[in-house]
């Protein structure tokens, strides 16, 4: 839709429970945010902190318990489960597209309404330090966003070179911390959270 953001993430909240009679809450995801232009997000967390549910969310691969997301002005999870990808799309680690399976009958479900993605999620995605690979994935994620494009990558930093792409590649990040998300404008204010730099550990020194 005309003048909608590319991205609003809207009250969502997504919890896992467990126990058959007694429903036991166990994990709760809770975010709100909008991402009005082109930008190219950073994500770092600790494992189990629902960085990938957050990415699932927004693909429309995981329903919310609560909220929306809406891509362009349209609820992904009232879109068409096939072409969801054309609004959202999801790249787990060696850059593979992140399939899922919708019960809810297609005819029932809106249209895209875009023949492209318009955000792009890379979930831990490899990088090889050879050959000249990170410069080509960073001019990757530069013309996606030149092309009006959302791109969020995530990473789980084991090495210092993944902190120098999050630093070379992103304008402003997100800290997914105990199912919370902390918005930090850039990369000096992300190293300065004690929490973050708990979790780099000696990458943070």
């Amino acid at each position: 839709m005309a003048g909608a953001p590319i991205l609003a993430v809207e009250r969502l909240r997504k919890t896992y429970t467990r126990g058959w009679l007694r429903r036991q809450p166990t994990f709760t995801l809770e975010a709100d945010f909008v991402v009005p232009g082109p930008a190219t997000i950073g994500v770092m967390g600790p494992n189990g902190s629902g960085k990938t549910t957050l990415f699932e969310l927004i693909t429309g691969s995981n329903h919310p318990t609560a909220g929306r997301v809406l891509c362009c002005g349209r609820d992904v999870h009232r879109v068409k489960a096939r072409e969801r990808d054309r609004l959202a799309i999801h790249y787990h680690q060696s850059y593979q597209v992140r399939r899922f399976r919708w019960r809810r009958p297609d005819l029932l479900l809106e249209r895209a309404g875009s023949d492209y993605p318009v955000v792009h999620l890379f979930d831990e995605p490899q990088f090889n330090t050879q050959d000249g690979y990170i410069g080509f994935m960073l001019e990757f994620f530069r013309r996606l966003r030149g092309e009006g494009r959302v791109v969020f990558i995530c990473l789980h930093p084991t090495e210092r070179y993944h902190l120098d792409i999050l630093r070379e590649a992103c304008e402003r990040f997100l800290f997914v911390h105990q199912g919370r998300l902390t918005h930090v404008p850039d990369f000096p204010t992300l190293l300065a959270d004690p929490r973050v730099r708990e979790y780099l550990g000696h990458l943070a020194e």
